[in-house]
């Protein structure tokens, strides 16, 4: 019924009975994005282990720095479905002190996915203008830019180069009526959804570990918001994530 194209199962305190809960209320698949080599053989295990679970390695812009050739030399990259998350992320720290090792980590992701012909998972904050250039540089690539809270413009620049835009528990706090307004102009076939779970808990779940059986309170919210059947929006954002990620291609990872 539902995919959860974000998610971060190894951080959860039982995710192996989150899954199984996700599981009983119609979430019928998880992907589960790595953030650092660090957790890597997590989300891989995790992957392996259930079949509606599937795996994504990257270097999330919070580990930029870190060397990447375990990411190129992984066997499990092949077998992964994306590449990522990955990014640039401005928020909390001084410019001068990250921008340089964040834009070296997210190129080479964005080179790494065009050479292994896998889409891109990209996490974006306060950090359009250099999101839009690098995007520039790699006219091949495709993805979603995932838990989307930016500006229109960066959304309209995405959605022209055919990438997808996803929406997490965001969209139904009373203060981001700028998330709604960007969900607002997200053509049908470019919309995703996610928990980003184990964060980012929807209204009414506010102040709780999220998980992903509480994507479907942030699908009810976006149905009513877009004036869509909520069978509609579980179809569409289902077929959506099977035809960026290709999950079908999975195979022997199990």
């Amino acid at each position: 019924m539902l995919v959860d194209s974000h998610c971060h199962l190894n951080y959860l305190e039982d995710p192996d009975d989150s899954i199984l809960k996700a599981t009983r209320s119609g979430i019928t698949s998880m992907l589960c994005v790595c953030v650092n080599e660090e957790t890597a053989k997590d989300v891989i295990e995790l992957s392996k282990r259930h079949e509606n679970v599937y795996a994504s390695l990257g270097c999330h812009p919070e580990s930029a720095g870190e060397d990447l050739s375990w990411l190129r030399d992984s066997e499990d990259c092949v077998q992964a479905i994306a590449i990522g998350e990955m990014g640039l992320d401005y928020k909390f720290k001084r410019l001068e002190d990250v921008r340089h090792n964040q834009l070296q980590s997210f190129e080479y992701q964005m080179a790494l996915a065009i050479d292994l012909s896998k889409p891109v998972i990209i996490h974006t904050r306060e950090a359009e203008d250099d999101t839009i250039a690098v995007l520039k540089n790699f006219p091949g690539s495709r993805g979603v830019l995932h838990c989307f809270t930016e500006s229109t413009r960066l959304a309209e620049y995405a959605l022209s180069r055919g990438f997808s835009i996803s929406f997490s528990g965001i969209v139904t706090f009373p203060n981001a009526e700028n998330v709604r307004e960007v969900a607002s102009i997200v053509p049908r076939d470019r919309l995703l959804i996610e928990t980003d779970a184990p964060w980012l808990s929807p209204v009414p779940f506010r102040g709780k570990t999220n998980e992903p059986s509480f994507l479907l309170e942030t699908a009810k919210f976006l149905a009513s918001h877009l004036k869509m059947d909520f069978e509609e929006l579980c179809a569409v954002t289902s077929r959506n994530f099977s035809d960026l990620f290709k999950p079908g291609e999975k195979g022997e990872q199990h």
